[in-house]
């Protein structure tokens, strides 16, 4: 019974995150501290959201694959990827490490007390979307090796 109601809850989640279609007027910091509104990042230009965390190995996964073919992917289609770290005050020490140590170029924004996770409806990360003038044009939940040439496939339809 309590499984069903969870699995309930989640299904519920995943449809109000695809449900939603503007992105929240949030602010978040970089590395650097400097403050970064998520909606100002999506005017004019394709941007792809990915909710993930340094605990979350589903989501290192998901970023490794897209990193392999990120620089390839910006010379053909103007986009850019901004991964939100919704590590909280006991992890977020290793966020920096771990992007460091992977070579990632993507943006990099902390939502360290998770306000843009909360105002998007991600329940638990790998959660991406596909953004353009603060507009939700696509999401999905989780990753399993090769989903991302699915998300590749969106990122060419939306150009």
């Amino acid at each position: 019974m309590l499984k069903n109601i969870f699995f309930f809850l989640y299904t519920l989640s995943i449809l109000y995150t695809q449900a939603q279609e503007m992105l929240p007027d949030i602010q978040l910091k970089n590395f650097d501290g400097k403050v970064v509104s998520i909606k100002e990042l999506s005017k004019d230009k394709l941007i792809v959201i990915d909710f993930w965390a340094t605990w979350c190995v589903p989501c290192i996964n998901e970023l490794d694959a897209i990193a392999e073919e990120y620089v390839d992917l910006q010379d053909e289609m103007d986009f850019e990827l901004i991964a939100v770290s919704v590590d909280d005050a006991r992890t977020k020490s290793r966020v920096k490490p771990m992007v460091n140590g992977k070579g990632w170029e993507y943006e990099i924004l902390l939502d360290e007390n998770q306000a843009l996770k909360r105002a998007m409806n991600v329940a638990n990360p790998p959660v991406t979307f596909i953004v353009k003038d603060g507009k939700i044009l696509y999401s999905h939940t989780g990753y399993t090796p090769g989903s991302e040439q699915e998300l590749f496939e969106k990122f060419r339809s939306f150009q």
